[in-house]
């Protein structure tokens, strides 16, 4: 019998159901069809849980070896920048302690001095420390929230610091939390003092570059880039010689008696975490003792005599 004449087809007991193309056909469709509906109905999200919660200890063992690596380097890397800081700390100690010496010294001669010109003691502001929580909800102003207020004792008005410098004022107060006005948020100005020129200006907010202006000051004004300008304290809020905004600009315009001064805050508003809410000096300046009210006839003399 010639070979082509041959029936190749199995016979009837042996026929496997559909074809291998129908199969493809009706899995792809079954595919297609459940990835569709646990997108839409998440069918397969109890069963993704019991999955996860059967190979988490698997998957945590796995991550075992590669968490004693990573945590053996972060421990050598710690000793090394620890011994590092340990180094810096004690030249710093070594620096400064002449220094304290000389400020004690300071302390004294000026208590003696006031003293003799019967000045007023020295404002002491109370200071209290806050953790800013988050960011306030408007996004047209540069506030955050602090975790302590009216029941902590803070009051509207007070000033809050960082390790830097003045990070802005508590312009909202709650019962348990507080928002503190930034810097550089376009309400904020503060009055300072250019410590090299001892000369006093006004600083207001500049949120469209996150930074501040010093604004008013005459065109020929003895300004410079990297001038460091501080509190004055002439406003009785903010205690005086506070670090606020170093010189970062100075445009000196023909067209403008005013000199464009733009300025860097030395805080960090926009990262700072842990802050100190310093009580305005306005509301607690100490009482000038009775005598002091009335002229000595030591000092009536002096004044008569000019």
């Amino acid at each position: 019998m010639p070979l082509g004449t041959l029936d190749r087809t199995p016979p009837p007991f042996f026929k496997q159901g559909p074809s291998a193309f129908t199969r493809l056909m009706i899995f792809s469709a079954l595919a297609v069809f459940l990835m569709v509906a646990d997108t839409r109905l998440h069918i397969t999200q109890p069963l993704r849980a019991v999955i996860a919660t059967v190979l988490h200890p698997i998957q945590r063992a796995l991550l075992v070896p590669v968490e004693l690596v990573a945590t053996g380097g972060a421990y050598l890397d710690g000793v090394k920048e620890a011994r590092a800081a340990e180094e810096l700390a004690r030249r710093q100690l070594v620096e400064q302690a002449a220094r304290i010496a000389r400020m004690e010294l300071l302390e004294r001669e000026n208590a003696q001095l006031r003293a003799l010109l019967e000045l007023r003691p020295a404002v002491q502001a109370r200071t209290r420390a806050a953790e800013v929580l988050y960011d306030a909800p408007d996004p047209f102003s540069r506030r955050v929230v602090v975790d302590i207020g009216s029941t902590h004792g803070v009051v509207l008005g007070s000033p809050v610091i960082d390790q830097n410098g003045v990070l802005g004022q508590v312009t909202r107060v709650y019962p348990l939390t507080s928002e503190v006005t930034l810097l550089t948020d376009r309400q904020a100005l503060i009055p300072v003092l250019n410590t090299r020129t001892l000369v006093r200006g006004v600083a207001y907010g500049d949120p469209a570059h996150d930074a501040m202006e010093l604004r008013f000051m005459a065109a020929n004004a003895d300004v410079a880039e990297g001038d460091l300008l501080s509190t004055s304290g002439v406003d009785g809020v903010y205690p005086p010689g506070l670090a606020v905004a170093r010189v970062t600009k100075v445009d000196r315009r023909s067209d403008s008696p005013f000199a464009k001064i733009t300025l860097q805050p030395v805080a960090s508003p926009g990262s700072a975490r842990h802050v100190l809410i310093v009580d305005p000096i306005g509301g607690h300046l100490p009482q000038r003792p009775p005598q002091d009210e009335a002229p000595s006839e030591t000092r009536k003399k002096a004044r008569a005599a000019r």
